[in-house]
C-alpha cells in the first residue's frame, strides 16, 4: 500500500486559488483515462491530474489494464495530497468502471492481473450454472444481468475456478475493482451495492441479496455496506477519511439526485446510449433482458432500470456512408439544421418504412446495402437517418417506462447533447415529458465526491448547476 513511484513523475496539475482549503480527492478510474481530481466543499473542481497507461498482457496473452502501475500511481499521489501546501485533504474516495475484480490472498495481496472483461470464455462455463437455477432466461431475470460472458463479473470468478484452479485455491477475498483501490489505501475488506449489482449475475434482485449459488459455490464475497462508508486511516500522521469506492454508472447518475427534481430519466450518449429510469419499480422482465435491458443499483441502493442502444456506432457507420456518397467532409453533419417541413416530407414519404435499417426483430441491424440515390442531398439522407434512430433511441427508452409512469424529465448527456435534430426529435417522442440537455464536467468523479460530502456534512444538500438547457420539440 502506497508505495511511491520513481516512474510516475510526470503528472500535471491544474490548480487555481492560493489559499489552503479543505477538500475532496478521488481517484476516476476509467479505461482510457485514469483522473485524480480535487473539489472543494462546494462540490467545484480546483485541481485536476490525468495519466494514461500502456494495456499490457494478461498471463494468458490477452489485454488487460496495467495494474501495478495505477497501484503505483495511486500509491505516489495520496502522500503528494497529504502533505500539499495548497489544500486540506479531508476525504478520499475512488470511482472506476466495472465487470472487473481483483483476487487476493491470505495476506491482502493481489495475486492475479486484472482481467479484462473482454476476454473471451468458454461458452459451458456459464451454461452450467444457468442450468442448475431454473435456466438461462430465470437466472438473467433474477439477476437483472443479461448473459455477457466476462462483463458478468460473477462468472469471471467461476472462470477462474474452472480454468486456473491453482490460482483460484490460493484466493481468500475477492473485490470489485473500485474497492481494490480503496484497499490500496484503507487494507479494509469491502463490498457495496453500486459494484455487486450492475450486471454481476451476483445479485438477486428478487430477494436483494447475493444469489444462492454465490455461497453454494463457496465464493467469500463481502457483504455488502453503503457506499457512504467511510474510514477513518492515518497517512503519514495525517488523518483522513477514506470512501469505500463506487461503480461509475452508478456515480454519474449522482448528482441529478441532488435538489427537488422530481422524477426524470438520463440518457447518457456516446458509442452506446445508456438510458437509465431509477424510478421503475417493476421487475426486469425476461422479454427486457432479450432487447438488451438490465438493471443496476443507485447509491440509494435502490434498482436502477437501463437499456442501452449501440447509437454513436450506428451513427458513425450510416454517416460514413452519407459523406462517401455525397463527397461530404467527415464533420459534415455537425452543420445540418434541423428542418421540420423536410422531416414532414420524409414521414410522408415513407410512411414508417425503414432506408437504412432492416426491419423486424434486426431493426437495430444497418441494412448491407442502402440505396442513397433516393436522397437529393446529405441534408435529406442525414434527416431520414436521424428519424430511424430516434426512433429505435425512443423504443430503447420505452422498455424501461412502467405502465404507470409518473418521470416528468429527461435529461440528455453526452456527444448527442450537441446535435439539433437528434434533440428536436426525441422531444417530438416524449411530448408529455420535459427534456434538457446536460453539461457536467467529470460527473463520474463528482458523483463520488458527492457521496463523501453527504458523509463528512449529513443532512447537506448541496445544489448542483447541471447545466440544463431546455429543448423545444
Amino acid at each position: 500500500m502506497l508505495r511511491p513511484s520513481p516512474e510516475l513523475t510526470d503528472c500535471y496539475y491544474i490548480a487555481t486559488g492560493s489559499m489552503k482549503e479543505k477538500v475532496i480527492a478521488i481517484f476516476d478510474i476509467g479505461k482510457t483515462n485514469k483522473k485524480l481530481l480535487i473539489f472543494d466543499y462546494n462540490l467545484s473542481l480546483v485541481s485536476e491530474e490525468e495519466k494514461k497507461f500502456q494495456e499490457v498482457r494478461d498471463d494468458d496473452g490477452f489485454e488487460c489494464d496495467n495494474i501495478e502501475l495505477i497501484e503505483k500511481w495511486v500509491g505516489e499521489s495520496i502522500p503528494g495530497l497529504i502533505h500539499s501546501d495548497k489544500y486540506e485533504v479531508t476525504a478520499i474516495n475512488f470511482a472506476t468502471y466495472g465487470a472487473t475484480l481483483a483476487y487476493l490472498d491470505e495476506q491482502g495481496e493481489r495475486i492475479a492481473p486484472v482481467y479484462n472483461y473482454l476476454k473471451p470464455i468458454d461458452e459451458k462455463i456459464p451454461e452450467k450454472l444457468y442450468r442448475r437455477y431454473g435456466g438461462q432466461d430465470e437466472f438473467c431475470r433474477r439477476t437483472a444481468s443479461p448473459a455477457l460472458g466476462m462483463l458478468n463479473s460473477g462468472i469471471q470468478v467461476l472462470w477462474l475456478k474452472s480454468v486456473k484452479p491453482d490460482v483460484f485455491t490460493k484466493v481468500r477475498y475477492i473485490l470489485h475493482f473500485p474497492q481494490y483501490i480503496s484497499n490500496l489505501v484503507t487494507g479494509k475488506i469491502y463490498s457495496e451495492h453500486t459494484s455487486i449489482g450492475c450486471h454481476t449475475a451476483l445479485w438477486d434482485f428478487d430477494n436483494m441479496d447475493y444469489h444462492r449459488w454465490v455461497r453454494e459455490e463457496g465464493f467469500n464475497l463481502p457483504d455488502p455496506v453503503p457506499v457512504e462508508t467511510l474510514n477513518d486511516i492515518t497517512i503519514e500522521g495525517k488523518r483522513i477519511q477514506a470512501g469505500v469506492g463506487i461503480h461509475d454508472s452508478s456515480s454519474s447518475l449522482a448528482p441529478y439526485f441532488t435538489g427537488n427534481r422530481g422524477k426524470f430519466l438520463l440518457i447518457s450518449t456516446g458509442t452506446w446510449c445508456i438510458n437509465m429510469n431509477p424510478f421503475n419499480t417493476e421487475k426486469l422482465t425476461a422479454e427486457q433482458l432479450d432487447k438488451d435491458c438490465l438493471c443496476y443499483l443507485s447509491i440509494t441502493r435502490q434498482p436502477v432500470k437501463s437499456s442501452r442502444l449501440f447509437l454513436g456506432y450506428l451513427h458513425e457507420t450510416a454517416v460514413k456512408k452519407l459523406n462517401l456518397h455525397f463527397k461530404t467532409p467527415e464533420d459534415y453533419y455537425k452543420h445540418v439544421n434541423p428542418d421540420q417541413k423536410l422531416i414532414d416530407t420524409l414521414r410522408k414519404k415513407y410512411g414508417g418504412r425503414n432506408v437504412f435499417f432492416k426491419s423486424g426483430a434486426d431493426s437495430r441491424e444497418l441494412k448491407e446495402r442502402v440505396d442513397l440515390f433516393e436522397f437529393k442531398s446529405f441534408k435529406e439522407g442525414y434527416h431520414q437517418l436521424m428519424i430511424e434512430l430516434n426512433h429505435l433511441t425512443a423504443e430503447a427508452i420505452n422498455l424501461i417506462l412502467p405502465s404507470d409512469d409518473e418521470t416528468e424529465n429527461i435529461y440528455i448527456t453526452g456527444g448527442f447533447s450537441n446535435n439539433r435534430l437528434f434533440l428536436k426529435l426525441l422531444a417530438e417522442a416524449f411530448p408529455a415529458k420535459k427534456v434538457y440537455t446536460s453539461e457536467i464536467s467529470n460527473s463520474t468523479a463528482l458523483g463520488a465526491a458527492l457521496v463523501v460530502l453527504k458523509s463528512l456534512s449529513p443532512g447537506k444538500d448541496p445544489s448542483l448547476n447541471l447545466g440544463l438547457t431546455e429543448i423545444k420539440a
